[in-house]
């Protein structure tokens, strides 16, 4: 059995690359439920590790929203979902639950009778960890998010995919991200000051992009690759400071997405950088473009994010 959805009946899934700032994963969020979202949406699954960013990305899809396992450690109890018959006509319209958070205190069997009430009154409830708790409920989302390397966004139908599939997808890509998100910090820390300060953030698989508007750095790219590879050596810590800062070895450094990272530098695998600027015309900015993990095809050409067509 599976819930369907009376909108966007056509599509399977979209990918887009996950960003690793608060910021950038707000907006992501607003724009997903833009897209992707249905008034009839009742059933929300939400998939990933622990860290990958999948509580911002619900807070930028549903403003306003109170998280029950809020990462100021200010945790909503009674949890609503389970004592919504107490308040009649003022319960919430919108629920919201951590499946591996509340697991700790309530058995499955009473999450899934919880949420099915909720969804067979009219409400709306967005599950973290979905696929953990799918094989009680024995029915799908009417949208099913994946939060990993990729952000996923399907509308699954009786035929899948199922929350596991998505599961396994976005757990095996998330070390990508992180260990991309770990080496960007480090070639910020260690650039120029001015160009730190005025760097953007952008993606490709495997890796990221510093942008610099108009004016090309001028530091050395060998020499930029050296000192990272040394940090890594090194295999610093990287700890979470506050929600703007992270510690790498005992240096603060600024950073709006301090819990998607490696545990220490000695995690990153295979780091490069690739050594030119790649120039946008357009948008009249200069690219630094770095890798992790497995040389991938097309990195020696400009073709970074080649599509895998083999079948």
């Amino acid at each position: 059995m599976s819930f369907s959805g009376r909108m966007q009946n056509s599509h399977f899934y979209s990918v887009f690359f996950a960003p690793r700032g608060r910021d950038r994963i707000y907006d992501l969020g607003m724009q997903l439920a833009q897209m992707y979202l249905s008034p009839y949406d009742k059933l929300i699954g939400i998939i990933g590790e622990s860290g990958s960013g999948k509580s911002m990305l619900i807070k930028g899809m549903f403003p306003g929203l109170e998280l029950t396992n809020d990462d100021n450690g200010v945790n909503t109890r009674p949890l609503p979902i389970l004592d919504q018959e107490d308040y009649g006509f003022f319960t919430a319209h919108t629920y919201h639950l951590d499946i591996r958070f509340e697991a700790a205190f309530a058995q499955m069997h009473e999450l899934a009778e919880a949420i099915l009430r909720a969804v067979q009154n009219g409400k709306r409830v967005i599950v973290e960890h979905f696929d953990m708790i799918y094989p009680f409920l024995k029915i799908n989302a009417h949208l099913l998010i994946g939060v990993g390397e990729e952000i996923m966004v399907t509308r699954p139908t009786v035929f899948g995919p199922l929350p596991q599939e998505i599961y396994d997808r976005v757990s095996r890509s998330v070390v990508y991200r992180r260990m991309a998100h770990s080496a960007e910090d480090l070639c910020e820390y260690f650039m120029p000051d001015e160009d730190f300060k005025r760097c953007r953030h952008s993606d490709i698989k495997h890796g990221f992009v510093l942008a610099f508007d108009k004016t090309k750095p001028d530091f050395d790219l060998n020499e930029l690759e050296s000192k990272v590879l040394n940090a890594i050596a090194q295999d610093l810590t990287i700890s979470y400071v506050d929600e703007g800062h992270i510690l790498i070895g005992d240096a603060l450094h600024p950073c709006t997405g301090p819990r998607t990272h490696m545990p220490s530098t000695g995690h990153i695998e295979n780091f490069r950088l690739i050594k030119k600027y790649f120039y946008d015309p357009i948008a009249d900015r200069y690219l630094l473009a770095g890798r992790v993990g497995p040389h991938l095809d097309g990195e020696d050409s400009d073709d970074l994010n080649e599509i895998d067509t083999a079948e």
